[in-house]
């Protein structure tokens, strides 16, 4: 070993790398870190001087099959690259790295660098061909030890775990017993809590509704310790929604026992470090399932069916399909209508200052880019109230029915809840006697251990006043057991259910929960501009149905005025002004589009719209009464004569404004006829001509 070993070595620094690939390692297996800390007075043995020496100890209870977060090893590569090492020590050296491509990047540096590797074997040079050889073989042979162990370490937990005799650490509610067999906790107040769950998750439809009902209620869920002094120990606190999703989705809860339902992968950072990631496997891929393998809160049907609610709860992906829980929107067919021209799942728009007037929309192809319009837009008002309708009708024959069931439920909710409060008051009335039995066994001369005992016992005291005084509040604001009077009446309204349906008192959450349990799902068909949409109900018992709901016209064309309504504008605007007009249909007792009075510049904009031409303004073939006394060659006072008699058509706006006369030819005619045989206009003309 002394041979491979020049001075040139020595006159570098010996790095002394000490790894164990867990904690648990380092705290139990205390040998082999003193054996790897002896490496020191190897190195002095072979003729480093201590000062020389470094130790890179920071990798403890990290794992060398990756470089991530070993430090150290990141020091020992950096420093021997630039060639600032001259033997690197290790009890093993295969410890240096379980990787294949960092053990070999690093044996290829020190070959580069003139560093020595150096462990309980002997003394290797990687530029030595023999050497570097030999130090491949023992990477390989590590590399594969590492895999025969994990192919029987893990072969050994799946043939055990097929046999269903694998132990796990058990979600709360699940216990083993002394002969290793999975049974309910024999504790009754963490099996009521778990049973609450799924009851809360069947009424709600959500993991969230379930969180705000032990919320609402105050009860607390029971968290089981692992590891250390607790190890076993129920801890009781709030119920967060992230536990709620981890009970609901545990298989375990069913009765099945399962391995394998996750599974490690590997993937590669950016920066280029590998990097693992918890990986949750399908239902279908999960190697080990075994149905009926021990007692259960709830049946596999019961578990698949709430599986398929928190898909449908989720609101991203192709899970917009379906029909996702109960919301506290106004639109009561909020996640059951689908589009019949593209399939998808219409959505909800709030329109309105606060978002009083909801609407279905489909804009699905239109943000996809395929069509320029979306595929239909109804008001929600008048889908739901058709449906509604439908709905009410048939719920008729079997209300009766419904209220028994409704009764029953309520009642077992009611004594599901009181008990959890009661087992908790009993749970701490055992504290408080446990603590009280400590104070009386303890030595009275024991000053300093009596006091602690006794004020832990005035704790348990204070704590279970303070429990019964919540429980005393829960069970008057929460529970309600009824009277037989109660139950008459509330059998009595079930008699009047469209009533209790439109009450103020009932939210349009329980609305909706009360219509999907009769509806499955509704497809609307509606062209662009039609009248009317057709509904395809299916209802949850697989019957359909078809519901034909008439739509309002557009706004354009309620606000348009008929042709007759244009005619009567059009007749009056020959002699009438806008004022006029506007006047004359009020005293009628008509009124705009928008139910409003009329006035001069609505009749303005009908004229408009309409090229009705302006009483006030003269026409094109009207002549004035200078005109027609320039064209007979007489004074305006024989016009004005004309006028009075009758002989012209005449049209004055009012008394003061002037006259616009029409002239047709046979009035041309005889006011010509009229003219010469006037003897006084002729001599008047004949008069004019001698002057």
């Amino acid at each position: 070993m002394t041979t491979k070993i020049a001075d040139h070595h020595r006159e570098r620094p010996a790095y002394i790398y000490i790894r164990q690939s867990s904690i648990a390692q380092v705290r139990f297996h205390q040998e082999s870190t003193e054996r790897q800390y002896a490496l020191q007075e190897k190195a002095v043995a072979l003729g480093w001087s201590p000062s020389t020496i470094r130790i890179l100890d920071r990798d403890l209870g990290l794992s060398g099959a990756q470089t991530t977060g070993r430090e150290d090893f990141k020091t020992l590569v950096a420093d021997v690259s630039m060639g600032q090492v001259g033997a690197v020590f290790a009890i093993e050296a295969s410890r240096l790295a379980r990787s294949s491509l960092d053990w070999h990047r690093l044996i290829e540096l020190c070959a580069w660098t003139q560093t020595l590797v150096i462990d309980e074997d002997g003394c290797y040079d990687p530029a030595d061909f023999n050497d570097g050889l030999l130090l491949g073989m023992k990477g390989t042979l590590a590399q594969a030890e590492l895999h025969f162990l994990r192919a029987r370490l893990l072969g050994g937990k799946i043939n055990k775990a097929k046999k269903g005799e694998l132990r796990f650490p058990l979600p709360v509610g699940l216990c083993y017993d002394d002969e290793g067999r999975i049974i309910l906790d024999p504790d009754a107040e963490v099996r009521g809590a778990v049973q609450t769950v799924f009851r809360l998750f069947r009424e709600t439809g959500s993991a969230y509704g379930v969180m705000q009902g032990f919320a609402k209620l105050r009860l607390r869920f029971p968290k089981r310790a692992y590891g250390g002094v607790w190890a076993g120990q129920l801890v009781w606190g709030d119920l967060s929604h992230s536990r709620v999703l981890a009970i609901l989705k545990n298989p375990s809860y069913a009765g099945v026992y399962v391995f394998g339902r996750y599974h490690s992968q590997r993937t590669l950072s950016a920066e280029g470090e590998v990097r693992y990631r918890i990986q949750k496997l399908s239902m279908e891929a999960w190697p080990v399932q075994l149905k009926d393998h021990h007692e259960s809160y709830i049946s596999w049907e019961d578990y698949l069916g709430n599986q398929t609610q928190l898909a449908k709860n989720q609101t991203n992906g192709e899970s917009t399909l379906l029909s996702g829980a109960a919301r506290e929107g106004l639109a009561l067919l909020q996640g059951l209508l689908l589009c019949g021209a593209c399939g998808r799942r219409l959505s909800v728009r709030y329109k309105g200052n606060g978002g009083v007037y909801p609407t279905y929309e489909c804009n699905w192809q239109r943000r996809e880019g395929r069509a320029t319009k979306a595929c239909m837009s109804i008001r929600a008002d008048l889908l739901d109230t058709a449906v509604t309708q439908q709905a009410l009708s048939v719920l008729q024959p079997a209300e009766i029915e419904l209220a028994l069931v409704a009764l029953h439920e309520l009642e077992a909710r009611d004594q599901s809840i009181l008990r959890q409060w009661q087992m908790r008051v009993e749970r701490a009335e055992y504290e408080a006697q446990l603590a009280e039995r400590r104070y009386q066994e303890c030595d009275p001369s024991n000053r300093l251990v009596a006091a602690t005992l006794e004020r832990r016992w005035n704790e348990r005291l204070q704590q279970l006043d303070d429990i019964k005084q919540q429980y005393a509040e829960t069970e008057r604001r929460e529970t309600h057991v009824l009277t037989p009077a109660q139950k008459a009446q509330v059998l009595a309204i079930a008699h009047d259910f469209p009533r209790l349906w439109h009450a103020p008192t009932t939210q349009a959450k329980d609305r909706k929960r009360l219509l999907r349990l009769l509806l499955k799902d509704i497809t609307v068909e509606r062209s662009h501009g039609a009248p009317e949409a057709l509904l395809h109900i299916r209802w949850q018992g697989g019957a359909c149905s078809n519901l034909s709901v008439s739509l309002p016209r557009p706004i354009a064309e309620r606000l348009r005025y008929p042709a007759s309504f244009v005619n009567q504008v059009r007749k009056l605007a020959e002699s009438l002004p806008d004022t006029h007009i506007a006047e004359q249909l009020n005293r009628n007792g008509q009124r705009s589009a928008k139910q409003k009075p009329f006035n001069a510049s609505m009749i303005a904009w009908i004229r408009h719209h309409h090229a009705i031409p302006s009483a006030e303004l003269k026409r094109p073939e009207e002549l004035t009464v200078n005109d027609i006394a320039r064209r007979f060659g007489v004074s305006g006072y024989v016009v004005y004569y004309w006028i009075d008699q009758g002989m012209l058509d005449v049209r004055q706006l009012s008394v003061g404004k002037p006259y616009w006369i029409t002239l047709n030819p046979a009035t041309e005619a005889k006011l010509c006829d009229w003219v010469n045989n006037s003897t006084r206009i002729q001599k008047l003309k004949h008069s004019e001509a001698q002057l």
